[in-house]
């Protein structure tokens, strides 16, 4: 494949988690990520040794490397007790999942403070919120990024260990939700302390969120930024969204590639920005008539070695 970045996309594991490296070897990718049980609830169907043998085969036979994506419901920040212990306890399973099959990352949002902020009678601007410099949203207590934090550290008690590591992903900051922000990302990291936790880039949640990335010029400032709170060093994986939503608009929409509001331009400046470089890039774009052609479109800009 040569030495460049790896693009591939999020494909099905319908029937087994088995079959994702088929999935993704049929449509062309050179990387893939794929949900290991349903993101939508329920529990997680076992994966058998038989089944492990038979991914990381496929994977090895392919030359993959591959993530999961954790379930949608994942909220650390619940104020249900039940809630915010699941989120721990699922992100624990797919790291053990995800370390039987050999998977690289597990990529996982951190949940909404949405339901914590309406029982908490708390109104005062925490010291975290003044000193973000007007990126952090002051509506985000301190108190709940602790909590956050404190889920995710709990994942690791007892001394547990896994070979998949695990990526907190910016989010477009729609409904109050965790980690939209440089700052945010910079605290839980700083909070959780663990070298095997880093950082997920999603373009589409970028720009949502409000980084410019629609040229070189806006990305140099955007990576001078997350370089200045968090380092390059802990970016590991990209997701490559075009955007529905407008810069700053909060809403989680992903676009085919050129097709949005960040565009072609923007998109072709990331793939062959330097700080882009050294991660893979995975399509999370729906899965319809288009969907060869946005892996075509990271094939064809990436910047060749």
């Amino acid at each position: 494949m040569g030495k460049f970045q790896r693009v591939g996309l999020h494909v099905s594991a319908a029937g087994g988690v088995e079959n994702a490296p088929g999935n993704a070897y049929a449509i062309g990718a050179e990387c893939f990520q794929f949900f290991s049980r349903s993101p939508r609830g329920g529990a997680a169907s076992p994966i058998s040794e038989g089944q492990a043998k038979q991914f990381r085969s496929a994977c090895e036979e392919y030359g993959y490397e591959s993530y999961i994506h954790t379930p949608y419901y994942i909220n650390f920040a619940s104020p249900k007790k039940s809630l915010a212990a699941a989120s721990t306890r699922v992100v624990r399973e797919e790291l053990e999942r995800g370390s039987m099959l050999g998977v690289k990352y597990v990529v996982t949002h951190m949940g909404s403070a949405k339901d914590y902020l309406a029982e908490s009678t708390g109104s005062k601007t925490p010291a975290f919120a003044k000193a973000s410099a007007g990126r952090q949203n002051p509506n985000i207590q301190e108190e709940v990024l602790k909590k956050v934090a404190e889920g995710i550290r709990a994942i690791y008690s007892g001394g547990k260990k896994f070979s998949s590591e695990l990526l907190l992903e910016i989010c477009a900051g729609s409904g109050e939700t965790i980690g939209d922000t440089f700052e945010e990302l910079a605290y839980l990291l700083k909070a959780v302390g663990r070298k095997d936790v880093h950082i997920c880039l999603d373009t589409c949640h970028l720009f949502a969120s409000g980084y410019d990335v629609r040229s070189k010029a806006a990305i140099d400032d955007t990576m001078k930024q997350f370089k200045k709170h968090i380092g390059l060093a802990e970016f590991k994986l990209a997701h490559m969204n075009d955007s529905k939503a407008d810069l700053g608009g909060h809403r989680d929409r992903h676009e085919h590639m050129g097709k949005g509001k960040i565009g072609a331009a923007g998109l072709k400046a990331l793939l062959a920005h330097p700080d882009f470089q050294n991660v893979n890039f995975i399509l999370e774009t729906k899965h319809d008539n288009e969907i060869e052609n946005d892996l075509e479109f990271l094939k064809k800009w990436r910047k060749q070695k």
